[in-house]
């Protein structure tokens, strides 16, 4: 659901990272757009980057393997979207087999963005 408050961010990354991207946010049922924004989200209710960012190797994901990596996002995106359902928001998703991004609202109805629904 795009509205007046949207802006557009563009920004260069390699093409490979973002493909491999592509990749892990579709197995998690969304698109880079919103992949973006629960970071963002997550980074203005924190306050902080919600992970470590350091030059030693004890940040987030150290000593951890991608499986395990990916189960805790998938777990992280998870609670936050059951909590945001929980509060009554309406939740950011994904239907890869429309290739559409919507909002689905707590009574589960769905509003899609870009294809007139």
């Amino acid at each position: 659901m795009r509205t007046q408050n949207d802006v557009r961010v563009t920004v260069r990354v390699d093409k490979s990272l973002k493909e491999s991207a592509d990749i892990i946010f579709e197995r998690l049922g969304m698109n880079m757009t919103t992949a973006i924004n629960v970071f963002l989200r997550k980074a203005v209710d924190e306050k902080a980057i919600p992970f470590s960012v350091s030059l030693n190797p004890t940040g987030f994901g150290s000593g951890l393997s991608a499986d395990e990596i990916t189960h805790t996002f998938r777990d992280t995106v998870a609670n936050e979207t059951a909590q945001n359902q929980c509060m009554g928001f309406p939740v950011a998703k994904y239907d890869a087999m429309k290739g559409l991004a919507y909002l689905e609202a707590a009574d589960g109805t769905r509003e899609y963005v870009g294809d007139g629904h």
